[in-house]
């Protein structure tokens, strides 16, 4: 019952398959007739080796097994195409759960492993878009709403000058925090479309953090953070990668590991190189990670501080990540027991 259902699903294509099987069946036929017609003519097939009956029977006779032969075998193939096109539909339509499983033969088995993976990865990416939107949306709606409502307040009534003062602070900290997030929704967009590195060249990766300790020279000095980059027998360390991705990768680890620190504590970087690797390691004194955190620091739009007292967007460490890995090299993280927080980096020679 299900072959004949798979059949009434898609007329067409069963008829098409029997069409074919149906076409195979008469040329075989009619290729054997002449066959045996030309062998009985040179003499080689006795006169008995021919049918015995009428040429016009004959055909009939053929044409009838051939339609019913036809009709069986083009079930076979028909069935596990039906259900392809409709687990397609069902893709088309939204529908990522959906799964098929041929169990012969190997090749169509191949084909519905490759298919399932498929549907997989089409919900993955699905599911990350919506995340990526949702979360997108909250981190553009939060400070939209407090300039407008600051500003709202400036405008519908008298306000002391020191009031105004504040409240011009926080719209302008609230327009950096929308160009920072637009920033970085670029950057983001920009690295993930590429595929392959372009404008490599030898970088001093030494010289590359010195000027971005010096950057960031007004947010560390005011936390009187004390900054330490070893650098073992004073060489420099160099990498072939991007220049001005590379240069993103240590600002942003920086920064990060100036924000998370204390007051008065120290951020120490070291840097050096193998013959096949160079790691670099930024670490700093904070609170303790937790296992989810350092689960989930690189993904979009995570921040392990709830109280967003720190200001950020959740998207640096995903860009760096992502540079990283263009460059074919890797990132983590790991906590010491002494509250250390260290973002270790390693990239190949090349």
């Amino acid at each position: 019952m299900s072959k004949i259902r798979s059949f009434m699903k898609h007329p067409r294509l069963a008829l098409t398959f029997a069409g074919i099987i149906f076409c195979i069946d008469c040329v075989s036929v009619f290729l054997a007739f002449c066959g045996i017609s030309v062998l009985s003519r040179l003499g080689l097939v006795a006169d008995g080796g021919l049918p015995c009956i009428r040429l016009p029977l004959f055909w009939i006779i053929c044409l009838i097994l051939g339609i019913i032969l036809a009709g069986i075998v083009s079930v076979i193939p028909n069935g596990p195409v039906n259900q392809l096109i409709d687990a397609t539909d069902k893709i088309a339509d939204g529908d990522y759960s959906v799964r098929i499983d041929f169990k012969w033969p190997k090749d169509l088995h191949h084909l519905s492993q490759k298919f399932n993976d498929m549907a997989q990865e089409l919900g993955s990416v699905e599911m990350l878009r919506s995340d990526f939107v949702n979360n997108f949306s909250h981190e553009l709606k939060t400070p939209i709403a407090s300039i407008q409502g600051f500003a709202q307040i400036l405008l519908d009534r008298d306000v002391p000058p020191q009031e105004q003062e504040e409240y011009l602070k926080i719209i302008v900290k609230e327009s950096k925090r929308l160009t920072g997030l637009a920033t970085n929704i670029l950057s983001l967009s920009k690295i993930e479309q590429q595929a392959i590195l372009t404008d490599k060249k030898s970088i001093n990766i030494s010289e590359q953090i010195r000027t971005s300790i010096i950057a960031l020279d007004l947010k560390w000095a005011e936390k009187k953070i004390n900054f330490q980059f070893d650098n073992p027998d004073s060489e420099e360390v160099y990498a072939v990668g991007n220049e001005e991705l590379l240069q993103q990768v240590w600002m942003n680890l920086l920064d990060n590991a100036v924000k998370f620190s204390e007051d008065g504590g120290s951020v120490s970087v070291s840097a050096s190189q193998s013959e096949t690797t160079i790691d670099i390691a930024i670490s700093n004194q904070g609170e303790k990670l937790s296992p989810e955190i350092l689960h989930h620091a690189f993904e979009q739009f995570y921040q392990g501080d709830t109280s967003h007292k720190t200001e950020g967007n959740g998207l640096g460490l995903t860009i760096t990540k992502k540079i990283v890995e263009l460059h074919k090299g890797r990132i983590f993280i790991d906590c010491s027991e002494e509250n250390w927080i260290t973002f270790h980096v390693s990239l190949p020679m090349q």
